[in-house]
């Protein structure tokens, strides 16, 4: 879903917008609703641990995905990606390749039980909370404070794929952001058994762009938390440019950008996951931001998943 986020999305007062749009919500949660009803559930052999959100994209969800992946590995557990095939989201898969074994199919379905036959012992659904054709043995829905729940509408009226009653089903919230106590007694409304953690993005390649002027550009779910975590570690900005998320640069679009970037004498940088969508032959002028991803209380949280698996 290649767009740029309208703005009434995350707006905390009810827009005319919205308000049009909201029949169309009510059709497609209706029809959302009737095929979760309808829909046959898998049961696999093997744990299936999903990393998922209910408000649309720039959640967490595949760094959080790659932590899980290194805690597994940690624990000897032979651990495969499992991704819906989605020909605009080849930067996803890429990433997650660097950390570990990737099945993306049509069906994630038809993934999973190749992850069987092949004898992986447990499998991490990059995505999927909405996949009502399987059960999950975990599922964890990320947030980013920062945006929360938005307006709190639905598709296209605001940015949720589904009602916040979703919970339900989570066995897990993991939260980008700090404590906050308004937070999570919202989160605890919709289910009271829900183990709530923190986790911070972690900058590892900061040195080399702190004594520069940056210009950054990001094509993600929420360009903007991108460029507040350069300037919240003391990154001098000198411009930032957003573009629609999972954006395909074209060769034009990056010469231009390496050009403004020498005009204001700037390193010009970006996202792991714009990086992988720039064509390699332009990649030569272009830095990405190495990120890792640090879990509050994290002996409590894998505890907490070994219980289950």
């Amino acid at each position: 879903m290649n767009f740029l986020k309208p703005k009434f999305w995350d707006k905390n007062y009810i827009s005319v917008y919205s308000i049009l749009l909201l029949p169309l919500s009510l059709l497609i949660l209706f029809i959302n609703q009737l095929r979760s009803l309808l829909i046959r559930r898998n049961k696999f052999p093997i744990p299936v641990i999903c990393v998922g959100n209910i408000y649309l994209g720039g959640t967490g969800k595949t760094p959080i995905s790659i932590e899980i992946k290194k805690i597994l590995s940690n624990l000897n557990k032979r651990t495969v990606f499992i991704r819906k095939k989605y020909r605009a989201y080849k930067d996803e898969i890429n990433l997650l390749k660097k950390y570990g074994d990737v099945l993306e199919n049509s069906k994630r379905v038809d993934a999973l039980k190749i992850a069987v036959k092949n004898k992986y012992e447990v499998a991490i659904l990059d995505d999927g909370f909405q996949d009502f054709s399987i059960k999950k043995d975990i599922s964890i829905v990320c947030f980013n404070l920062k945006q929360f729940i938005g307006n709190g509408f639905t598709i296209p009226s605001g940015p949720l794929r589904e009602m916040m009653s979703g919970l339900n089903r989570a066995n897990f919230v993991l939260v980008n952001g700090k404590f906050d106590v308004n937070f999570e007694k919202k989160i605890l409304e919709k289910n009271k058994f829900i183990k709530i953690f923190y986790f911070q993005y972690k900058p590892l390649n900061l040195e080399k762009f702190k004594d520069n002027k940056v210009f950054c550009f990001a094509g993600i779910g929420n360009p903007g938390n991108f460029f507040e975590l350069l300037k919240e570690n003391g990154v001098n900005l000198s411009d930032q440019l957003s573009f629609p998320d999972h954006h395909n640069y074209s060769n034009a679009e990056i010469v231009k950008l390496v050009n403004k970037a020498k005009e204001s004498s700037s390193i010009l940088l970006t996202t792991e996951k714009d990086y992988l969508r720039i064509n390699i032959e332009n990649r030569e002028n272009i830095n990405f931001l190495k990120i890792d991803v640090e879990i509050e209380n994290k002996n409590e949280f894998i505890k907490e998943i070994n219980k289950i698996i």
